[in-house]
């Protein structure tokens, strides 16, 4: 496993944007990919972007095609997903993910609070 913590949260008004941060700590491997989910509340946690390891594989939840950018600094073991044009139905918290090659999700940080008022 490695130790995911995510940053970058906060409240913001429809319209607005964000990026948040999912800073890994511990060994990873070119077959991983991270990704981003979200739970609202009430609500299933749902996926929202992956990206493989090289980065030059992005994958996205149409709720986030066209406004959400997954990418990422290996350099840094730092993932970033920027969130524009938000909306109040963006309102959830906001997981980071490692992903292995056998689908398996063995690693998650604690979540960071995105808000959207209208």
């Amino acid at each position: 496993q490695v130790q995911l913590t995510e940053s970058g949260g906060g409240l913001v008004q429809a319209g607005g944007s964000l990026r948040l941060s999912c800073l890994a700590s511990g060994r990873t491997f070119s077959s991983d990919s991270m990704n981003w989910f979200r739970q609202a509340p009430g609500k299933e946690r749902e996926f929202v972007a992956r990206i493989s390891w090289s980065g030059s594989t992005t994958l996205y939840a149409d709720s986030a095609k066209g406004r959400f950018t997954i990418s990422k600094d290996n350099a840094k073991n730092t993932v970033y997903l920027q969130m524009n044009s938000l909306k109040p139905e963006d309102t959830a918290v906001y997981y980071c993910a490692r992903r292995r090659s056998s689908g398996t999700y063995d690693s998650w940080g604690q979540g960071t609070q995105v808000t959207v008022s209208s």
